[in-house]
């Protein structure tokens, strides 16, 4: 993590200072005692910060001082805010085990999680991720827990499955509840349905999510296309609004947001090193990185195109194994926060249901961070009329 190891002493501390580079970096202090806590912080100019931290303190000042403390100086030179977060995060989880958490502020991403495992399948929100590969299923990261709430409860009103969290003990006495009595539920704690019938529920609401809502898109439009050939114009009418109703709860949906078992992407930040950029993988939640990816590789550049060059790279670099479900939570949130910034630097390519990354895409997007040129706008993060007004220009 820490690649470069400095001794300091104070009366040469102008030969440390210069002998660091004023870039970009996460970097740890440590005393003459082994055992003493470190610091740990990072830094968009290391040798102003070292200077700030271990020269001589001026008169009457409050501000930090370690010059008499610290005897080691181990840092690591970062392209990109999201390369040094992460590094920090993997330093800070090194140095202080019990209190990493509290010091980076993490807070876990909220997802919707369907409950496969229930007889009687529900969706709820939660902040605690399962066993990725097991029968529960979870979407997101969402950038607040009130922001997947309103989206889950708008997307069920287009299904019938059940919204109560109780485990369900069918009675056809039990008197039902009102989502029952509105039809917005098959019912299935007084036997309103069959268990097949549920199942099938629960099969388009899964469908729903795995596609990012495209399969019920699909299924309204061609309902409202054959009643329209059945001469049954209200129920297309009908349909249509419905279809009206569905694309604004879609666009609650960010780009971010995917099944986080099916989730394969690449982030492009800005590397330490010239001539290249940095790469990320995320790998259902988990990232690994970076990896240094030249622009131009004499030794390839004449046999090999753009696209099979990243293939290569991305297929040298294997992706990362967390040993727990906490570990994968916790890279669900340096993720959430990187994505939901309001000044987000680098930019993000997500693979499609076949595992396959956009590399057309994915080579412009490399060749715009290293000009450090503005990111291609999100067609999923474009108003609908934006979209619609694209559509009707290309065809």
């Amino acid at each position: 993590m820490l690649s470069e190891r400095i001794e300091f002493r104070p009366e040469i501390d102008a030969e440390v200072f210069s002998a660091v580079a004023a870039a970009p970096a996460v970097f740890l202090l440590r005393g003459e005692d082994a055992n003493s806590e470190p610091y740990v912080s990072k830094t968009a100019n290391l040798r102003r910060r070292l200077q700030r931290l271990l020269s001589v303190p001026e008169e009457r000042t409050k501000r930090l001082n370690l010059r008499d403390r610290v005897r080691w100086i181990e840092y690591a030179l970062t392209g990109s805010d999201f390369e040094s977060g992460f590094v920090l995060y993997q330093v800070l989880r090194a140095a202080f085990p019990k209190t990493y958490s509290n010091r980076l502020r993490l807070r876990f991403a909220p997802l919707v999680k369907l409950h496969l495992e229930n007889e009687f399948p529900r969706a709820s929100i939660t902040t605690r991720l399962g066993r990725i590969s097991g029968k529960n299923l979870y979407y997101g990261p969402f950038g607040s827990r009130m922001a997947a709430e309103k989206f889950m409860n708008d997307a069920l009103d287009f299904f019938k499955m059940r919204r109560c969290v109780e485990d369900l003990h069918p009675d056809p006495k039990f008197p039902g509840c009102v989502y029952s009595e509105m039809k917005m539920c098959l019912a299935p704690c007084f036997r309103g349905c069959t268990d097949d019938e549920y199942r099938a529920e629960v099969v388009r609401v899964e469908d729903f999510l795995d596609s990012r809502g495209e399969s019920l898109k699909r299924q309204m439009a061609t309902e409202r296309d054959e009643a329209s050939a059945k001469m049954e114009f209200e129920a297309a009418a009908a349909i249509h609004a419905r279809l009206d109703k569905l694309a604004p709860v879609l666009q609650q949906l960010p780009e971010f947001v995917r099944r986080i078992d099916q989730s394969h992407a690449v982030i492009v930040q800005k590397s330490r090193q010239a001539e290249s950029v940095a790469l990320f993988r995320v790998d259902g939640g988990a990232l690994a990185g970076p990896l240094e990816f030249p622009i131009s590789d004499a030794e390839h550049a004449k046999s090999q195109s753009m696209e099979a060059r990243i293939q290569a790279a991305l297929t040298a670099f294997p992706a990362f194994l967390p040993a727990s479900a906490i570990k994968r939570m916790e890279h669900l949130a340096i993720l959430k926060r990187w994505c939901y910034r309001g000044t987000r630097a680098g930019e993000i390519f997500f693979a499609d249901a076949r595992g396959e990354l956009p590399m057309r895409r994915l080579v412009r997007g490399i060749g715009r961070v290293y000009k450090g040129e503005a990111p291609e706008p999100s067609p999923v993060a474009m108003p609908l009329a934006s979209v619609q007004s694209k559509q009707q220009g290309e065809s």
